[in-house]
């Protein structure tokens, strides 16, 4: 007697997300994602070129772009990743202040270092990654944001070199971006709504 087949009652993430009606419409698609990522990548070898930049990478929802990132540019680079957590809180969102929890474990001392963002708005935590980075005495920092929300800084001077989309005051899950900490495996950016 043979035994019965089991019956699997897993759920995808994608059927998953079908079913939570809080996850919206298709405001990015992966194509359209990938695509812009390959550009930044071009964009930042020709800019980079004779160099070895150092990618700094916030976890966890810059993880999927900076993988991305990573394999779309075509010269020699690092990659480490800090942990910031904000406290606090701030006109128009945001933390009012913030502390390292993980730090970098290279040392960055005459590199020029890139910081890989999800998304720019207030400018408060790249502010402080850049002060804090600034310290080390790396050759050049900039940074590379997947997301830009400029009409919500609360700090000038950021050194945003590179942006993938300029995106309306909206909130989203996929491509890294989460919501209790679910959906970041999505491969499309979908409005999120509360």
């Amino acid at each position: 007697m043979s035994a019965s087949p089991s019956i699997s009652t897993s759920i995808s993430p994608a059927e998953s997300a079908h079913a939570d009606n809080r996850i919206g419409e298709i405001h990015l698609s992966a194509a359209e994602l990938g695509a812009r990522v390959r550009e930044l990548g071009e964009e930042i070898a020709h800019d980079y070129a004779g160099r070895e930049p150092v990618l700094v990478s916030s976890l966890k929802a810059s993880l999927v772009f900076a993988a991305d990132l990573s394999r779309a540019i075509r010269i020699l680079h690092a990659i480490d990743f800090v942990e910031l957590a904000g406290y606090g809180s701030a006109r128009m969102g945001g933390h009012g202040q913030i502390r390292l929890l993980k730090d970098l474990d290279l040392d960055v001392r005459g590199r020029d270092i890139l910081i890989v963002e999800d998304v720019v708005d207030t400018g408060l935590t790249l502010n402080y990654l850049v002060r804090t980075l600034e310290l080390r005495g790396p050759a050049s920092v900039a940074a590379v944001t997947l997301l830009d929300r400029p009409f919500r800084r609360l700090v000038d001077d950021l050194p945003v070199r590179y942006v993938g989309f300029t995106v309306p005051d909206e909130l989203y899950v996929g491509y890294g971006f989460d919501i209790e900490e679910r959906y970041r495996e999505l491969p499309d950016l979908r409005l999120l709504h509360l």
